[in-house]
């Protein structure tokens, strides 16, 4: 699989059930969708209908009970390595600084240090940590840490990149301001994005296209194609069909009793 651009992501009848100590528990109900090469997608649900456990499937870390995920047409029966993880915790290494905590996933896969170095430098610039290279994540903010794993995610420089709520430790402005970090990284390294969220307003300010989960089990319940002029602005609201989008998916949750009002 080559990094020099997205990879095609499908999914065809992902089910997942798991055993518990009170019997099975179904996680996924079917799930069928194909993320084009380069196209950002974002998966927007209720808590517990199974995003989470999408994306690890995607990732090849855990496997689905029945269907599959295929990358470039290829099925995935073993963890993806062509890929670039970011969880909502950092999950940084307390005694390397941010550059060294970047380095790591080089020095993993056996890369050319210098040349991960100069990219690493060079991610931490486009990010806003030019400074902060030598900085411990003790001697980092929140977005400063999650910046941080994202440059780490993006080193080895992946056709996937899979990110699980990134933003949802991070106060409002720092979201703000890492959405469009993310949009614009995106729109140079043209990577395939599937993001996951609870905000209606990150999935439509980032997104290509918007799937809509229903409650546990979670299945894709509607589809948006977003239409929004690129780079997108801060205050998405000057964009009428930003409301539209918003009530679309609002309505939806309503019509399945998500939220009730």
């Amino acid at each position: 699989m080559s990094s020099a651009r997205g990879a095609a992501i499908e999914a065809g009848a992902v089910v997942k059930t798991f055993d518990t100590a009170d019997g099975q528990v179904q996680a996924l109900a079917g799930l069928d969708f194909r993320i084009e090469p380069g196209e950002f997608v974002s998966l927007i649900g209720p808590s517990g209908c199974g995003k989470s456990t999408l994306m690890l499937i995607a990732a090849g870390l855990i496997t689905p009970t029945t269907g599959e995920i295929r990358i470039d047409g290829v099925r995935l029966d073993r963890p993806l390595t062509d890929v670039g993880i970011v969880f909502q915790d950092h999950l940084l290494l307390d005694f390397r600084t941010a550059l060294d905590n970047i380095l790591l996933q080089a020095q993993v896969r056996g890369q050319p240090m210098e040349a991960a170095r100069i990219r690493a430098l060079d991610l931490l610039g486009k990010l806003g940590l030019a400074g902060a290279a030598n900085r411990y994540p003790r001697q980092l903010s929140g977005g400063m840490r999650q910046r941080v794993s994202i440059a780490r995610a993006l080193i080895h420089e992946p056709s996937v990149l899979l990110m699980d709520e990134p933003f949802g430790a991070l106060d409002a402005l720092t979201r703000t301001q890492m959405r469009h970090d993310i949009e614009v990284l995106w729109m140079e390294t043209a990577k395939s994005v599937l993001f996951i969220t609870h905000s209606i307003d990150e999935a439509i300010g980032l997104s290509d296209r918007v799937l809509v989960m229903s409650a546990s089990p979670g299945r894709i319940v509607d589809e948006i194609k977003i239409d929004l002029p690129r780079p997108r602005p801060a205050h998405l609201g000057q964009y009428p069909s930003f409301d539209a989008y918003a009530e679309r998916i609002h309505a939806t949750f309503r019509r399945l009793g998500v939220i009730r009002f």
